[in-house]
Order: C-alpha cells, then sequence, then structure tokens
C-alpha cells in the first residue's frame, strides 16, 4: 500500500471539544488538519448531557467559589494555579460560546444555570439534556463555515513521529485499511478523549480506547494520575448499546431527583451531608453498599418531586432513551447503576498545553494539568477541554513560528526509518476476545473498589495480553487492543502503587487518605 506524505502547520488529532477549540485558535495562522476516527461530531463531547460549569452568573456566584468547589472535589491533589486559569479563563470562553452561537437554555433573558453534585451554586450552562452536542454543533459550524480546517473522518492516528528529540508529526491510516498517511508538522495537538472503553461498563463511545495516552506514552510522554478514574454514579442499569451505558444526567439529581434502593427507601442522605448531590466517587461507593444489601444490581432514580412538564422540557433526550426501554421517566422509578465515565489522568502537560516533548500538546480528556485532582467536579470537562484546547492552540502559534525560523528544511529533508515489521497473528474473533476478557478484567479488579489482591491478578494476565500485541497490528482492531492493553496496564500499576484511598481511588486494603501520597504519580517509558 503506498504511503501518501502530507504537510500542515499544526495536526490536530480528535474533534471534540479540545480539538475544534484548538483548531479554532490555530487555522488563521497556518494550514490545519484535523484527524477524527468517526465522522465530525461522533465524539465523548457529543455525549455530554449535564452542561458546562462556569461562574457566569456575577451576583450569586464567583470563579473563587468555583475555585473552591473544585479544589474540595479533588480530594487534595488539584494543581490550584491551573484551576484558578480554568475557572477564569472558562468565564471569558463560555461567553465566546455564546457569541458564536451556542443555544444554552434561558428562562427569559436570562441564562437557566442549574446545579450539579459538589457544586454549591448554580452555574452549569445547558442546552436541554444534550449540552455537549450543542457546544460541538456551534463550534464545528464556525470552522466548518470558515473553511480554514481540513478535517479528515475515518483516520485513525498510529504513532507519532519524534525527530531530533521534537514531536514532527504523525502516521495514520484510513479505517478501511485503504490508505496510509504520514502527516508532517511542527505541531501535534492530541485531543484523543477519553479511554473507559478499557471498562465492561462505561458511558463513553466505542473508539474511546485510550490511543492518545497510549501514543504519547509510547513516544516518551508523561503521563499522570491515571489511577484516579471516574465512575458516574447513575447510568441505566438495562445492556449497553454499541458498547455504552446510556448515561443518566447528574443534572436529573440537580433538578430534585433522588436515588432509592429497591426497599424504595431514600438512602444518601445517611452517607454524606449533600446527600446525592454529593460527589460522584461517594454516591457510586454508595450504590454499591445499597446494591449489596439488597441484593440487587441496581439502584433506583426517582424523579417524582420535579414536575412532569419540566423533565420532558429539560430531559428531552433521556426521555426518549428510557421510553425504548419501556420507561416512563415522568412516571417511572429509573433503575441505575455506576459505569467508568472520566479519566482525571492523561498526558502530563503545563498550563499551556505542553507535553514534555517539544512540539507535542495535549488537551481535554486525553489530558492532565492536575485540574481535577483525584475526583472531578461534575461539568468541568467540557470547560477542561474548551478553556486548554484554545490554550494549546494559542502557544502552538507561537511554537510553529519559532520552528519554522529556527528548522527551516527539517519538514522537507525528513525520511521515514522504517523498521523491520513482525506482524501480528491474531484474527478479528480473537482480538475480540482479548478485548473482552481485557474490559472484564478492569471492570472486576480495578473498579470502584480495589485492593493489592485483584490488582496483582489483573496486572498479570493484561501483561500476558499486552505481549500478544508487541507485533506490528495490521487493522484498526488490533491497533485499539494494542492500545487498551497498555493504558490497562498503567491504570492498574499506578492503583497498585498508591496505597491509599483518596477521591476516585479506592483501595479496601488501604481505606484511608494518607499525607505522604499527596502526590502526582508520574511514568514515563523505560
Amino acid at each position: 500500500m503506498k504511503e501518501k506524505i502530507e504537510y500542515c502547520d499544526f495536526l490536530i488529532i480528535g474533534g471534540g471539544i479540545a480539538g475544534l477549540s484548538a483548531a479554532l485558535e490555530t487555522s488563521h495562522n497556518g494550514k490545519v488538519i484535523l484527524l477524527t476516527k468517526g465522522k465530525t461530531g461522533e465524539t465523548a463531547t457529543e455525549y455530554a448531557q449535564g452542561g458546562i460549569a462556569a461562574a457566569i452568573d456575577e451576583e450569586k456566584d464567583s470563579p473563587l467559589f468555583h475555585l473552591q468547589d473544585t479544589l474540595e472535589a479533588g480530594a487534595g491533589l488539584c494543581d490550584e494555579d491551573a484551576v484558578k486559569i480554568l475557572v477564569t479563563d472558562g468565564v471569558k470562553r463560555a461567553k465566546e460560546l455564546i457569541n458564536i452561537g451556542a443555544r444554552f437554555d434561558k428562562i427569559g433573558h436570562a441564562l437557566d444555570l442549574t446545579l450539579e453534585g459538589a457544586h454549591k451554586h448554580r452555574r452549569i450552562l445547558h442546552a436541554g439534556d444534550a449540552t455537549g452536542a450543542e457546544i460541538e454543533r456551534a463550534i464545528a459550524a464556525r470552522i466548518l463555515k470558515e473553511k480554514l480546517v481540513d478535517v479528515r473522518n475515518f483516520v485513525y492516528g498510529k504513532d507519532l513521529i519524534i525527530h531530533k528529540g521534537m514531536c514532527i508529526g504523525a502516521h495514520a491510516h484510513k479505517k478501511d485499511g485503504t490508505e496510509e498517511f504520514t502527516f508532517l508538522a511542527p505541531v501535534v495537538i492530541l485531543a484523543t478523549g477519553g479511554l473507559c472503553q478499557v471498562y465492561t461498563h462505561n458511558t463513553n463511545p466505542q473508539f474511546a480506547t485510550g490511543d492518545g495516552v497510549a501514543m504519547a506514552y509510547m513516544a516518551g510522554a508523561e503521563v499522570q494520575d491515571l489511577e484516579f478514574i471516574q465512575f458516574h454514579p447513575t447510568t441505566l442499569a438495562k445492556p449497553e448499546k454499541e458498547g455504552r451505558r446510556l448515561l443518566i444526567s447528574e443534572s436529573v439529581r440537580g433538578e430534585g431527583g433522588i436515588l432509592l434502593n429497591s426497599n424504595g427507601e431514600h438512602f444518601m442522605p445517611k452517607y454524606h451531608e449533600m446527600a446525592d448531590l454529593a460527589p460522584r466517587d461517594i454516591v457510586s461507593r454508595a450504590i454499591l453498599e445499597e446494591m449489596k444489601k439488597t441484593n440487587t444490581d441496581h439502584v433506583f432514580l426517582s424523579l417524582e418531586k420535579i414536575e412532569k412538564s419540566k423533565i420532558k422540557k429539560r430531559f428531552p433526550t433521556i426521555n426518549k432513551s428510557c421510553l425504548e426501554y419501556g420507561i416512563d421517566i415522568t412516571k417511572d422509578r429509573i433503575p441505575v447503576s455506576p459505569a467508568a465515565h472520566y479519566s482525571m489522568g492523561g498526558i502530563k502537560i503545563d498550563i499551556n498545553g505542553r507535553t514534555n516533548i517539544p512540539g507535542l500538546y495535549a488537551a481535554g480528556e486525553v489530558s492532565s494539568a492536575g485540574i481535577h485532582g483525584a475526583n472531578r467536579l461534575a461539568s468541568n470537562s467540557l470547560l477542561d477541554g474548551l478553556v486548554f484546547g484554545h490554550r494549546a492552540g494559542v502557544d502552538a502559534v507561537s511554537y510553529m513560528k519559532n520552528f519554522r525560523k529556527e528548522n527551516p528544511e527539517l519538514l522537507p529533508s525528513y525520511k521515514r526509518e522504517r523498521s523491520k515489521t513482525i506482524p501480528g497473528d491474531l484474527t478479528r474473533k480473537k482480538v475480540k476476545e482479548l478485548r473482552h476478557e481485557l474490559k472484564q478484567l478492569m471492570w472486576n479488579n480495578v473498579g470502584i473498589l480495589r485492593s493489592a489482591e485483584g490488582l496483582k491478578k489483573a496486572l498479570k494476565r493484561i501483561e500476558e495480553i499486552e505481549k500478544t500485541t508487541k507485533f506490528t497490528p495490521r487493522h484498526d482492531m488490533e491497533i485499539e487492543l494494542k492500545n487498551m492493553a497498555l493504558v490497562s496496564k498503567l491504570i492498574t500499576k499506578a492503583a497498585l502503587e498508591r496505597t491509599e484511598s483518596r477521591g476516585a481511588h479506592y483501595r479496601t486494603d488501604y481505606p484511608k487518605q494518607s499525607d505522604k501520597w499527596k502526590k502526582h504519580l508520574i511514568y514515563q517509558e523505560g
């Protein structure tokens, strides 16, 4: 198969809110190529229901209050300087979204701000229960309208190109295997999203297989905080569709929904003073405890305290999706249980999105600036992608200009050194079997409750699975399995090393928090 070589100023891998924000900022300063594994709009951003947090109400809220809530949720592991940037820049970025056409819900002329878990003020901007999709639509519409970004759908990034200590591009291929590409650029911005498809029960799109983290780690980038996986407490306890659980937004509880066990008892008040709006890790563990006590595989979310007319208007997507399962949320209780939802850790970045490799940037869920600490505050994820995608784009423009000035002939003179490849011998059937086993290992042993025994058991088998992927992958399924095995190993090793319980990381054999572990766990290949 002939390989195409293409040049650009900025190569962005990932088309969610972080990638689009970076593209919007870089597009007026050079040629931008943006790669997506699926169609434009098929990202985790699209599935973000609840909203985007920003202290936009200057009379009743402030960035300082938002900062305090974020730090409290992060359980002592947030980088305060990064959080300050998030909450202050976040107000500016949210206003810009409105200016470019994002249609957030209003009451009259005022924004209809809602409340979610661990927030002490109403600061969540939302568009029904499809906020992520609306934000993505608004930014993508601006980019497509101006025709400044070359968007390539169904193109998989395989590995990064590191030359003379700098990242100068990436190898990629078309999903159907018909084309291979070498993209050469002074700047590569990874915005590939999350990795929770490594768990059996999760809320992520099928392609959230940790590709960006794996690519960066294999290239020598530092990763951090991968032991902190957030499990969303309320996902529909019904069989998965397309490999993911239906998320029942935290904003349902913010509007008055309450959790009941199978005996009809409202149980959250006995677990936390904020009851149903407690931090997600506490709610998830409380649900597990109630399921164990009542010998059931779910609890119920009741919307009986919310007016029926408001339910249909505020949660049209959830209402429609639940009806497909025969559940009318205006009168029926929704069976829910936790599922893997978000990675607080990722590629280590500074406040401008830079990694430890010159030319390589990261933004959004694939990255970690220490914003979320050990437990992400609800609706800070979209804000993270928006703020740090923008900052990465701004900094990347300066870096690109300096690169062009100092290394004018480096990209044109680059010649790929082809190492001897050993093709894999896994059948597609075997890849599916190993993927299923890997996800089950992670769910059973590296989930909401962890112990040394389970973690060691999982790590041993994960490393065996990883060995089967050491050959050169032949197709997208093998590439994803290779990335999933590596990411699963990193999560498990970090969870085993952190011998305490903090935020979303809970060890049954080390149930207490320890000050000696008030640090980030950083890993780098080799």
